[in-house]
Order: structure tokens, then C-alpha cells, then sequence
């Protein structure tokens, strides 16, 4: 019999690592765990966040924030979906491509089948239809074009017939979507405005969540050439690749800053530089050869510099909204 302790240990280590954990109970929490790939949901929320903390002191309407953190939460999930679907529609995940290798592939090892799938894409659409219609009917209608902009750019980015992936604008996406869509329209939804240091700060965060991609798809430069996935480590090679995404890694920082000094954000933020030895520790293996072998303690191999940005992205990105967080304890009991 399978304990409480056991189960919720189970359900840790798939959202930790998006694998089911090699002994012990799949149920449907750790499949769909890792069928919607949920580890990576922290970088969505701290979107939310940021928009949200921000909005303290502008008189937000905390529902409307609530709901917009939600749906861009909900919004996320189809993405994965979506993108696991037409990957394997058009013939790019096989079970020789990195997809079906770091993680069990939802179709390919059998997780949920096609229709599944779709219908989990339609739930989740559907919440955040109703989402949309109850925040346009409280907010205006900004917040429709937010959303949609959002599902376009979300179904655009594997979907055909753009396909955005394949021609190099699939980074530029994830800046889009991450950052001024995602901030931009939770803030929009709490305060009907989007003043543009909002759009700043969601931008300069939006580099975080890109070095993850990039570090994603420079793992996958073996195999994505030859299908003719042209992503945008393909088109710069390795070299070049690895040295954009260092250098975005530390745009980061100098934007946090820049923007602390113009009172685009307020002065807590600068919290995040407390992450800066793990920037060191990332830039150092950023400078190396990728092992050759997959490492013990790595599972989701074959990626390696994904995990090194994710890492990173993860510590900066709390650390941020720590500092924003007792920034907005500050003025709430001013």
C-alpha cells in the first residue's frame, strides 16, 4: 500500500524534474505532473507575480489579479500540450529526439493518447475563455487582445502554418509571451494601465525564462539541424549561442538595476543580486564543454545547459520577488 509520505514524495520529484520518480506509485496527479511538464510553471507565476506586486500602491482590484495569474498559469499548461501535439503531428518528437529522451513523451511512451491530449488543450482553453470574458466584462476589452495576442504567439510557436521554432523566432516569442503579454496583461487586468515601467521590468524579466529556451535548444542543435528546426542556437551555432545567452543572463542584472535607478522598480528588487554567485557557477559551465556522458545527478539528459539557465532563472527570478514582495508589505502598511 502506497502512504501519504510516499505519494507526495512522488508527486515532488515530477514536478522537480518533470519524470515520473523510478520507484514508486504513478497515479494520475504524477502523470499529468509530467505530462504537462508543470516544473516549469514557477517561471509563469513569477510573471504574475512581478505584475501584481507592482500593482500594490495603484489601487488593484485583487480578483481581477487573482483570475489574470490564473489563467496565464492555465495558459502555460495548454502550451506544453500544444506543443507535444503538433511536435508529434508533424513528425519532429520521435523517440529518437530529445523530447521523448529527457522526459516521458505524453504519446509517444504511452502517457495519455491523442485524443487525451486534445482534450486536455480544449479544457484548458475553455477555462481560459471564461477567464478572458469575466476579466473583459470587469476590465475592458485590452484584456481580450492580452489574451489573444497570448494564445497566438502560444499556438504559433509549433503550430502550423508559422511554426515559429523552425525560423528562428521562437526565442523572440518567449520574450514576448514571458514578458510584456504576461506582466503586461495581469497588470492591465488589476489596474487598467500598463505604464511602461511595468513593460520594463517585465522585459528585463522575460530574459530569464529566454535563457532557459536557449540553453533548450542548444542542447538540441545535434538534432535539429538535420530535421531542419531552425531555431535561433541553430542558426547562430554553439558558440555564438552560448555566449547570447551568457550575455542575457547578465542584461538581466544590468536592467534590474538601470531600472531601480530610474524608480522604475523599487530599491528591494535589487534582491535578485544575491543570485549573482549562481550566475558565476552558471557562466563557468557556459564556458565548458557539455559532458559527454550523462552525469548522476542529471535526469533529463540529454539537456544539460537547460537545466544550468533554469537554475539560475529560478533563483534570480525568487529572489526578485522576495524583494518585491517586502517592497509591497512596505507600502501596504505605510
Amino acid at each position: 500500500m502506497v502512504t501519504t509520505s510516499e505519494r507526495l514524495a512522488g508527486w515532488r520529484y515530477a514536478f522537480r524534474t518533470t519524470n515520473p520518480p523510478d520507484a514508486g506509485p504513478m497515479d494520475a496527479v504524477t502523470r499529468w505532473l509530467v505530462v504537462t511538464r508543470a516544473g516549469v510553471l514557477p517561471m509563469t507565476l513569477t510573471s504574475g507575480l512581478i505584475a501584481a506586486l507592482l500593482a500594490v500602491g495603484h489601487g488593484p482590484d485583487w480578483l481581477n489579479i487573482g483570475l489574470a495569474v490564473l489563467g496565464i498559469v492555465v495558459a502555460h499548461l495548454a502550451n506544453n500540450l500544444m506543443n507535444d501535439l503538433w511536435d508529434t503531428e508533424v513528425g519532429t518528437d520521435t523517440a529518437g529526439y530529445p523530447r521523448a529522451m529527457y522526459a516521458p513523451h505524453p504519446i509517444l511512451a504511452g502517457l495519455v493518447t491523442k485524443r487525451q491530449l486534445w482534450t486536455a488543450i480544449v479544457v484548458c482553453n475553455v477555462v481560459d475563455l471564461a477567464i478572458m470574458l469575466v476579466l473583459w466584462a470587469r476590465a475592458g476589452w485590452p484584456v481580450v487582445a492580452f489574451a489573444l495576442g497570448g494564445l497566438l504567439l502560444s499556438w504559433a510557436y509549433t503550430a502550423p502554418p508559422l511554426r515559429l521554432k523552425r525560423i528562428g523566432l521562437g526565442e523572440l516569442d518567449v520574450l514576448l509571451t514571458w514578458g510584456p503579454l504576461m506582466v503586461g496583461g495581469v497588470y492591465y487586468a488589476g489596474t487598467g494601465e500598463v505604464p511602461w515601467a511595468a513593460l520594463a521590468a517585465a522585459t528585463v524579466y522575460a530574459l530569464l525564462p529566454t535563457t532557459v529556451l536557449m540553453g533548450k535548444h542548444i542542447d538540441k542543435i545535434p538534432y535539429d539541424g538535420p530535421v531542419g528546426v531552425r531555431t535561433l542556437p541553430v542558426l547562430l551555432g554553439e558558440g555564438r549561442a552560448k555566449a547570447l545567452t551568457q550575455a542575457m543572463m547578465v542584461a538581466y542584472y544590468a536592467g534590474v538595476v538601470a531600472l531601480v535607478v530610474v524608480g522604475a522598480l523599487p530599491w528591494p528588487a535589487l534582491l535578485t543580486v544575491a543570485a549573482v554567485p549562481v550566475l558565476v557557477r552558471v557562466l563557468r559551465g557556459y564556458a565548458k564543454a557539455a559532458p559527454t556522458e550523462p552525469p548522476p545527478d542529471n535526469p533529463v539528459w540529454p539537456l544539460w545547459w537547460a537545466p544550468l539557465a533554469f537554475v539560475h532563472t529560478r533563483r534570480a527570478g525568487g529572489l526578485l520577488i522576495l524583494g518585491l514582495a517586502a517592497w509591497a508589505v512596505w507600502v501596504a502598511v505605510r
